[in-house]
């Protein structure tokens, strides 16, 4: 099974970090983010990965080369501009014949991906996305009302919950059918059409395991959270 990684984002919400160095090549402890979600690949079985680059895509493949330094096979399909994300998976399709797994090149993994890929088979499914197991607290009061006004209720600061996406899934070729070429779509394009045309989408939700590192704030939070985790701090 191969695997595709996103890595060709212009990383604008982490700027100024990204004016000179695509977003999954900043570094986590002494590694880029990139080389994580590679190993962890590796680790549940993916020596074969398609990187879609884009935005100082030299960067990414100096660093990377084809990969045996790191114990893996890496092809590259190149963007020649901003595709969103199905956009940039399209640009891979050359490269895949079976069942993959795709993945946004700015996040950190750590949960059981064969997991997903047993299921997704199992099941028959055209695209499974997995979730993550979300938790906040409202900073508000939240008022419960009656149709008539009449208050019912004060939830100070509640919780709430929800199954949000981590940007990992597993598909079959046949989505490339549904992307155009050359132009920028999103996976949430992508789904929703799939869903249009009666393709079978399926879900699974994991509990811990995902750190997304979307913007400066979430990149200083998991930079912190790895070191705690390696006890260097």
């Amino acid at each position: 099974m191969k695997a595709v990684i996103l890595a060709g984002g212009l990383g604008t919400r982490l700027q100024p970090y990204t004016t000179f160095m695509p977003k999954p090549m900043l570094p986590l402890g002494e590694k880029p983010l990139l080389e994580h979600l590679i190993e962890w690949n590796k680790k549940n079985g993916i020596k074969s990965i398609v990187l879609c680059v884009s935005y100082l895509r030299k960067t990414i493949e100096d660093y990377f080369e084809d990969g045996s330094e790191f114990g893996v096979e890496i092809k590259y399909a190149n963007a020649k501009r901003p595709l969103a994300t199905a956009g940039q998976l399209k640009t891979a399709e050359k490269f895949i014949d079976d069942t993959f797994v795709c993945m946004y090149g700015d996040s950190i993994y750590d949960f059981n991906l064969k997991k997903i890929v047993k299921q997704h088979i199992q099941k028959k499914s055209f695209i499974t996305i997995s979730l993550f197991e979300y938790k906040t607290n409202l900073p508000y009061g939240v008022i419960e009302t009656s149709k008539n006004g009449k208050v019912t209720a004060w939830n100070e600061k509640p919780e709430i919950n929800a199954n949000i996406n981590m940007g990992c899934y597993v598909m079959e070729t046949q989505v490339f059918d549904f992307i155009p070429k050359n132009k920028p779509y999103g996976m949430d394009d992508l789904v929703k059409k799939s869903m249009m045309k009666k393709k079978p989408i399926h879900s699974f939700v994991i509990k811990s395991g995902f750190i997304d590192i979307g913007d400066k704030t979430s990149y200083r939070k998991a930079y912190q959270q790895y070191l705690e985790k390696l006890g260097k701090i």
